[in-house]
């Protein structure tokens, strides 16, 4: 059978865990790799044995053999290049965030749809094994009315890290800060718990570091099922603390973090927390330090959506979610209004 060709468009940090996901995966071949700075194209095709690099992205699109490429540009790249391989014909799997901002997340989604690919967007916290087993308490009833659904982000970002590359704490090319790049995926996954935010009220700012944008925020929200939340997100404190969600109902508590679930009660009942395998944590000082457990997982997923025509894991529209959130909270912010949703 012959395999699936992926293509990596972007050779940055973010860029090996796609390449060593897709190496891995028996139904897939690394074909091609983009870089608009070859040397950095030439040397990941080195340690992984890509055959052939681009210089420019779009001359990668015209090839008839790929079938689907992973976007790994500077987040405020991500609508251009996913856009440029939806009218190539090309399936898209997209690093998070989905864009940074309403109108180019719209604009992806419009095209996968009219060229008929596939788009799919990493958000590895969503499948980690303790929040799919908090999920599942919560649809089968188990917490009750909801209360509270809480967030905890605390990470730590070296000023050395804002300096490794001229897009990183920018407006145009980063869209925000701890929240937009860091904060993206537990913020996934709370508004994935908790059914939506309904409005939100926060303050966010770069408090530590020399940066345009937030690398501290705070936010209240209000979710569509009328429970109340918190999240907090930072790169400016050290050392990295767990990240942590924390699901309270009128029937009991969940809470989980990086290391798996660290609570689970409910009321008149002795039920014992579901063994869970832990997923290789998140939430390290340097990114580099990441596993590629969740990488794997969204490569097998978006292979497996092109093989048998159905939606991805993280489509389009659930991808945006989070970003559409962090947005409002950016908007608040700024206005010092509270924002409702749409």
């Amino acid at each position: 059978m012959s395999k699936i060709r992926f293509a990596v468009i972007g050779a940055g940090v973010i860029s090996p865990f796609h390449a060593r996901a897709i190496a891995h995966h028996p139904e897939a071949e690394l074909a091609a790799i983009s870089d608009v700075v070859p040397d950095k194209a030439r040397q990941m095709a080195g340690e992984y044995g890509i055959p052939s690099v681009y210089a420019d992205y779009e001359e990668l699109l015209k090839r008839d053999d790929i079938d689907i490429v992973s976007v790994c540009v500077p987040s405020g790249m991500h609508a251009e290049v996913a856009i440029a391989a939806a009218q190539a014909g090309k399936h898209i799997l997209c690093e998070k965030p989905l864009d940074i901002t309403k109108e180019k997340m719209s604009q992806m989604i419009d095209a996968a749809r009219r060229y008929n690919v596939k788009l799919g967007c990493v958000f590895q916290r969503r499948i980690m094994p303790s929040v799919a087993a908090a999920r599942q308490a919560i649809v089968e009833g188990k917490l009750g009315k909801l209360v509270l659904g809480d967030a905890y982000l605390k990470y730590y970002r070296s000023p050395e890290y804002y300096k490794s590359a001229g897009w990183r704490g920018t407006w145009q090319w980063d869209g925000g800060g701890a929240l937009m790049n860091q904060g993206v995926h537990g913020i996934d996954v709370i508004q994935y718990l908790m059914g939506g935010a309904a409005s939100v009220f926060a303050y966010a700012a770069p408090l530590v570091r020399d940066i345009e944008v937030e690398d501290t925020a705070v936010a209240v929200l209000k979710y569509n099922n009328g429970a109340f939340g918190v999240i907090q997100g930072t790169t400016s404190v050290y050392p990295n603390q767990e990240t942590r969600f924390e699901l309270h109902g009128e029937k009991g508590t969940i809470i989980v973090g990086d290391s798996g679930i660290l609570q689970w009660k409910m009321i008149d009942t002795d039920e014992q927390a579901p063994h869970v395998e832990s997923l290789a944590t998140m939430g390290r000082t340097k990114p580099e330090d990441m596993s590629t457990d969740g990488h794997y997982i969204f490569v097998d997923d978006i292979l497996s959506a092109v093989k048998y025509n159905r939606e991805p894991l993280v489509n389009g529209e659930e991808a945006r979610k989070s970003v559409d959130l962090i947005l409002s909270i950016y908007e608040s912010a700024r206005t010092g209004r509270e924002i409702k949703l749409n």
